[in-house]
């Protein structure tokens, strides 16, 4: 198996995304691979000089760098020798098995599509986020790869995300709920009404109905099936309103009484090690004839290494292959 990661994407690279990808060899078996790509001097600069480690490591050099705040498409024609687009051509080309990145979303799932394809008969592909809940992972699918879907898009996403679910989270026949204003069928606008009912409608899901906002960290269901521009605005309310919540717990406590707060802290700590979105490394981009995994710009070498680890696992079940027999069945009972 050879996995690339982008070591010049996200905030803290390339140091923190080459010791992530180091960190992950102990995953990796004998013969696997880890190829790193970015600039000669950034790759030189972090790579240890342990010829047994670098006997693991493939590099491939690329002379530009997709920054985050660069439009995708612009960026994807003017930059093609960026790290996101040589790796992505990579996996177009079967010369690699999994792409890894924390660099620029936007060009990185434009770029995936161009270059690897959709997979078989998937119409749009979509980011599936796991967010750890008060009841155990959730799949939210998509949360920003298509702000525009339609019925049949996230009709397609409620298979792909509980296929992933299953496969990669290990959850048996997981519950699957459509993201709306209200848990009553006739809430919603026109999309989440059509798509109600093509899930609705389909057995193999398990399909519990509307969800609303608050029902996400309730353990009303394991996937939840929403538009790419909602599913975007929830993922970065839940991160913002976590990482606020803790501090506020801990300030607090420390303001009442500082001894409290000193034995209190290592508690905190534990619990939002539980709920840290790095435990689950980042996101795949479902339905693309590969394997991509889209981390947070922010991620370090923790959430870089449990992202190598998605991406082997990914490969390793098969996932796509999964996918594709899903989704034949599906046209099979239409």
């Amino acid at each position: 198996m050879r996995i690339a990661v982008d070591a010049m994407g996200g905030d803290h690279a390339p140091a923190e995304i080459v010791q992530g990808a180091l960190d992950a060899l102990q995953l990796l078996g004998d013969d696997d691979r880890i190829v790193l790509i970015g600039t000669d001097a950034a790759l030189e600069a972090h790579l240890p000089r342990d010829e047994s480690v670098r006997q693991r490591i493939e590099l491939h050099p690329v002379t530009q760098v997709i920054e985050m705040d660069e439009t995708p498409l612009d960026a994807l024609k003017q930059k093609k020798d960026s790290s996101i687009v040589v790796m992505s051509k990579l996996a177009g080309e079967r010369q690699v098995d999994a792409v890894v990145s924390a660099g620029n979303t936007g060009a990185l799932a434009a770029a995936c599509q161009l270059k690897m394809r959709t997979l078989g008969s998937v119409q749009r592909p979509g980011i599936a986020v796991v967010l750890p809940s008060f009841y155990g992972p959730l799949t939210i699918c998509d949360v920003g790869a298509n702000v525009a879907p339609r019925p049949q898009h996230l009709y397609q996403y409620a298979h792909m995300a509980t296929t992933y679910a299953e496969q990669i989270l290990n959850i048996n026949n997981p519950r699957v709920g459509l993201l709306s204003i209200g848990g009553e069928a006739v809430k919603g606008n026109m999309l989440v009404k059509q798509a109600r009912e093509l899930i609705r409608q389909d057995s193999r899901l398990n399909f519990v109905g509307n969800v609303e906002g608050r029902d996400l960290f309730r353990g009303k269901c394991e996937v939840v099936v929403t538009d790419g521009f909602v599913g975007n605005v929830v993922l970065k309310l839940s991160e913002g309103l976590s990482e606020g919540l803790f501090d506020t717990i801990e300030r607090e406590i420390a303001a009442e009484d500082p001894e409290l707060g000193l034995r209190f802290k290592p508690v905190v700590k534990a619990i939002w090690a539980r709920h840290d979105y790095s435990e689950f490394g980042g996101a795949p981009l479902l339905g693309v004839d590969g394997v991509c995994i889209i981390c947070h710009g922010s991620s370090r070498r923790r959430a870089i290494r449990n992202a190598i680890r998605v991406a082997r696992d990914s490969v390793n079940s098969k996932l796509n292959s999964i996918i594709l027999n899903r989704l034949a069945e599906q046209a099979v009972d239409a």
